[in-house]
């Protein structure tokens, strides 16, 4: 089944994005448009279009001005953490918010992941997590 809610982020590099999605986080790349500087990506069932500012049509409402994203954060679910830790430590990125077990109320449960929190290239907040 497809994904019913897919993000586009806008981008100043597609490049230095895909470098940093596909080759430090880990996220395939499914399909791109290279003359439109779009490309979309997925990690563990879930997608982002992202879109170079510039170049094809933009989805601009207001200024951008980094860092982009101010006041959302976008959260991936995972099977394992373990991987993702360790591309981050190996391309030396340190997250925004380190390494947290956290339990949090949902509903009439509670519900434990294991999360950090890293900023993109051009600083969308994406958090990361695994079910414990």
């Amino acid at each position: 089944m497809a994904a019913v809610l897919v993000p586009e982020l806008s981008v100043s590099d597609i490049g230095r994005s895909l470098a940093f999605y596909c080759g430090v986080l880990g996220f395939g790349l499914r399909y791109q448009r290279p003359d439109e500087g779009f490309a979309f990506v997925d990690i563990g069932g879930a997608g982002l279009m992202l879109d170079q500012l510039g170049l094809g049509r933009d989805w601009v409402t207001g200024a951008l001005e980094p860092p982009f994203g101010r006041g959302v954060n976008f959260q991936f679910e995972l099977d394992d953490l373990e991987p993702l830790l360790r591309r981050l430590a190996e391309g030396r990125i340190t997250p925004f918010v380190p390494v947290e077990t956290r339990t949090y109320a949902v509903g009439d449960r509670q519900v434990t992941q294991r999360q950090c929190c890293v900023q993109d290239p051009d600083g969308y907040l994406l958090r990361f997590c695994e079910s414990i």
